[in-house]
């Protein structure tokens, strides 16, 4: 029996090809993100038909994040927010505008910082007739405070526990996410975690019990869906990684009659 959690895979190198979507999908992907801050409009274009020529071979519909850049500075592997431009940026607008031209189902708003930013995103997608569910990337401090408010504007949020460890201490995350978790609850909100879920999947074809423990909790926690970035993207191994991830999904879920949480 399938886990009713939503695992969420981010396309790239490792995962973009026909054969090892299948795979994917095989092994319950239910959704594909794609990371906007990489890669030209021709090579989502042949992402997005792949994902949904696959979905289709299997009889089901894989619904696809596009997920905005937003105005992030890139240092040494990694990025930063640039807090002197706006949320929404001149790329975003292109790349949004090519995600409701080819009919994407969410798109995640980087570095949301208030609900005037969900706001303005969905002028924009109404603007330009789309119908498009938004999501909130929760990475700034600011966003925290702001949580409520955003969270009404939004159909979902996704907790980017990355950048929060660039605006927090590390000890503080776990807490931080317990309550954006909880406040998701309370809307009816779709909630997302993400970041670093499975790394070490990367490289290994097994995770760490730490990673078993953190996804475990995650869904106790009531988390509707969890993400893979890197793992999938460009892991050596990311069939593996979906396949474990629902194997935790599933005990998880079978668990939560016996543990109380929040």
């Amino acid at each position: 029996m399938e886990s009713k959690t939503i695992i969420i895979a981010t396309i790239g190198p490792a995962s973009n090809n026909r054969e090892t979507l299948s795979e994917l999908v095989g092994v319950h992907m239910n959704m594909a993100r794609l990371n906007f801050s990489w890669g030209t409009h021709q090579e989502h274009l042949e992402q997005i038909k792949t994902i949904r020529e696959v979905a289709s071979e299997h009889g089901i519909v894989i619904p696809i994040i596009q997920d905005l850049s937003g105005p992030r500075v890139e240092d040494g592997g990694g990025h930063h927010f640039s807090g002197d431009m706006k949320v929404i940026t001149e790329k975003d607008r292109n790349d949004l505008y090519f995600g409701i031209e080819n009919k994407i189902e969410y798109v995640a708003l980087s570095f949301v910082g208030n609900k005037d930013d969900m706001i303005e995103l969905k002028k924009l997608i109404k603007d330009k007739g789309g119908n498009q569910k938004v999501i909130a990337k929760i990475e700034r401090k600011v966003a925290v405070e702001n949580l409520i408010s955003i969270i009404e504007e939004s159909d979902g949020i996704m907790i980017a526990r990355g950048d929060l460890g660039n605006e927090f201490p590390l000890e503080e995350i776990p807490f931080i996410q317990h309550r954006i978790i909880m406040e998701s609850k309370k809307k009816g909100r779709m909630v997302i975690v993400s970041t670093q879920m499975l790394l070490s999947m990367t490289s290994s074809p097994h995770p760490t019990r730490a990673e078993v423990s953190d996804v475990a909790y995650a869904i106790l926690d009531g988390a509707v869906a969890v993400m893979l970035s890197e793992e999938s993207a460009i892991g050596k191994y990311p069939v593996e990684a979906v396949s474990i991830m629902e194997k935790i999904a599933r005990v998880a879920e079978s668990n939560r009659n016996n543990i109380k949480i929040g």
